[in-house]
């Protein structure tokens, strides 16, 4: 993990200096510097960009491997170790679901010897789902679970739920796929990676475990819960659901679908306001990526209901992450986030 440069860079200093020099935008001061700030937060994550992408790209006699998210990427890391380069794709706040190819990206895809996507329709930006789907060097995460696990797959209506990292044991499952693809490529890394891939599956059973504990620790009438949109599905499932609960998908709700695009109807509106009224709901979570202001109309149209809704500060990662955290530090940062929220409802 990069080391995060709690330095504002030179030029958002320039241009700080420049505006509160002036009286006539002295008013504008509190506002370039709350977002220098947070420039200089995501200039930590990506200072030494150029140079490790550069470093990606060049001979260096590893395996060059690609993967389209950070979720992906953190276990072909981990299962991977020194054997190999690994590059994510689509990096930061990017929308997985609708993010299309962009210069460089193409050199990208050509450069790698191996790459993995989520698939079964995340990636389903033209360009990018054209460009991987075709390739025979491409290996689909998604596709795995439905060959060996196709009754652990959600859907929603007709369409395959894509958002199975959320469930870590069947994140899991899917970076079997993983070690056999980087074997297949490497057999002469066959027993690095097998014990790579024990300690990775270790930790991964045990944060699954943790989640499960902790969230399983809330009174079942408040464990229920609304986000930005269909993410959470899985997530509800392994870590809210009770024994053999049969209605385990009511514990969850979302004004916008599978791929969000912040486009709401009164119908939608009205539903996720029903269901804040029967579970005594109180609290909307946002999600980092997805723009609040579908959870700020439900929140006005709840208090002009005559019920107060408030939306968690704390932003949850489920598309996009944080690029300081791991992919189960994620997990467990979603969960511990949740818990402490419903818990004060």
């Amino acid at each position: 993990m990069m080391k995060k440069n709690h330095l504002v860079p030179e030029l958002f200093l320039r241009m700080l200096n420049r505006v509160c020099s002036r009286k006539r935008l002295i008013i504008l001061c509190p506002i370039v510097i709350i977002s220098s700030l947070i420039l200089a937060g995501s200039f930590g994550c990506s200072s030494n960009h150029n140079q490790a992408l550069r470093d990606w790209m060049n001979d260096n006699g590893k395996i060059k491997v690609l993967s389209t998210t950070r979720q992906i990427n953190d276990l072909v890391s981990e299962i991977g170790g020194p054997r190999i380069d690994s590059w994510t794709l689509i990096q930061g706040a990017l929308d997985p679901h609708s993010y299309e190819m962009v210069k460089g990206d193409g050199e990208k895809i050509d450069r790698a010897d191996i790459i993995f996507y989520n698939g079964l329709g995340l990636e389903h930006g033209a360009s990018l789902s054209a460009s991987i789907v075709s390739s025979n060097r491409a290996f689909s995460m998604g596709e795995w679970i439905q060959i060996y696990h196709p009754d652990q797959l959600l859907y929603i209506g007709q369409a395959i739920d894509p958002h199975i990292w959320m469930d870590i044991s069947l994140w899991r499952q899917a970076s079997i796929g993983i070690l056999d693809r980087l074997i297949q490529f490497d057999p002469d890394g066959a027993e690095e990676y097998r014990e790579r891939a024990n300690v990775l599956w270790a930790r991964m059973d045990r944060v699954h475990e943790e989640i499960r504990e902790l969230l399983l620790g809330i009174a079942s009438e408040r464990r229920y819960f609304v986000t930005s949109h269909d993410a959470f599905q899985y997530f509800t499932r392994a870590y809210l659901k009770e024994g053999n609960e049969q209605n385990w998908a009511d514990r969850f709700a979302a004004p916008e679908g599978l791929a969000p695009d912040g486009q709401l109807s009164p119908v939608d509106i009205q539903r996720i306001l029903d269901f804040l009224q029967l579970h005594r709901v109180s609290v909307l979570f946002a999600e980092s990526n997805v723009s609040r202001d579908s959870l700020s109309k439900i929140a006005i149209s709840a208090r002009e209901w005559g019920f107060q809704v408030k939306i968690c500060d704390e932003p949850l990662y489920a598309d996009a992450m944080d690029c300081r955290l791991h992919y189960l530090e994620m997990m467990s940062h979603n969960a511990r986030t949740i818990a402490k929220n419903l818990e004060m409802q």
